[in-house]
């Protein structure tokens, strides 16, 4: 079975992380990244701006990617690609298959039950920026 191919948004807003409560299968109800499938002929960058917008009304800067991760959920495996973004406009509302949205304190966010590799990814993205900034004060 070929891997459905996903787009995540890691998406900051000072030291608050941008997190989706998931509305549909898979990890229904669990709190998560905002993100969604690719569409046919569609770019992995356009497709992470879309998908923010859709399931939170953001507006943000996609700063590159973070990791590609294959992952097997009950509907089968996905191969998701995961993006650094940094908020620019818009205050979070949930939308499309989003139940909510809203920025969370990035020191929460082991506390939120999520997918453990959520986790990994946003600390991963905290480091990637942490580096982007720093480079900028250089």
């Amino acid at each position: 079975m070929q891997a459905i191919e996903c787009v995540g948004i890691v998406c900051f807003r000072g030291t608050e992380v941008l997190l989706i409560q998931r509305g549909k299968e898979p990890r229904k109800g669990q709190w998560s990244i905002p993100g969604g499938r690719i569409e046919p002929g569609e770019s992995e960058v356009r497709a992470a701006h879309r998908e923010l917008m859709e399931e939170t009304g953001i507006s943000a800067k996609l700063l590159g990617k973070i990791e590609t991760i294959d992952a097997d959920f009950a509907k089968g495996p996905y191969r998701l690609h995961d993006y650094l973004a940094v908020w620019q406009s818009g205050d979070p509302q949930a939308g499309d298959d989003a139940a909510a949205a809203e920025f969370v304190p990035l020191g929460t966010i082991e506390q939120l039950g999520m997918w453990s590799e959520t986790v990994r990814i946003i600390q991963k993205a905290k480091v990637i920026l942490s580096e982007i900034e720093h480079s900028k004060k250089c």
